[in-house]
């Protein structure tokens, strides 16, 4: 194994244990409060006020971290009808470029979303109350910070596979 192979390998491993942790905290969170809100409507006729508002938030969360998830594995939704056209040692390069534009998209979104954040300091915007809505926001620039660092880890891996499958020069394939 190359020492490139092994740093993108690293990299992978621990941006997939802290994204794992992250998604498994907020869902076994929204399945306790979501069973406690029943329980308590159901028996108690009472709800945790800040409950529902908790759980969409905690939804979103949910959400970017599972499309961090999602695109750490490839296992995003994709369509894949151009590769069909294009011939098999090209496909790491078309993927390189796809790759590339949606690492920039996010990185895009990723700074829009720290504008928001930086908007929302500074107008004093709050959330059940006291809570700074900034500290729940913030979900948003780090999820398309993420999803931008993975497009570009897999970016770089397509190339680096990309130039190791090319002929040899002078060779006939």
């Amino acid at each position: 194994m190359s020492r490139s192979t092994s740093v993108f390998n690293k990299l992978e491993k621990a941006g997939r244990y802290a994204e794992d942790t992250v998604l498994m905290l907020i869902l076994i969170g929204m399945i306790l409060l979501a069973g406690a809100q029943i329980f308590l409507r159901n028996f108690f006729d009472y709800s945790l006020f800040w409950g529902d508002d908790l759980l969409q938030l905690a939804l979103l969360w949910l959400v970017m971290s599972g499309a961090v998830a999602a695109a750490r594995t490839g296992e995003h939704l994709r369509i894949n009808i151009l590769a069909q056209f294009v011939p098999r040692t090209a496909r790491p390069w078309m993927y390189a470029a796809l790759h590339v534009f949606t690492a920039a998209v996010c990185a895009v979104l990723a700074w829009q979303s720290v504008l928001l954040v930086l908007e929302s300091v500074e107008y004093g915007d709050t959330l059940f109350g006291e809570l700074p809505a900034w500290a729940a926001q913030l979900v948003m620039p780090a999820g398309f910070g993420l999803l931008a660092f993975h497009y570009t880890v897999r970016c770089l891996s397509e190339v680096f596979h990309g130039l190791r499958r090319r002929p040899a020069h002078g060779s006939v394939t």
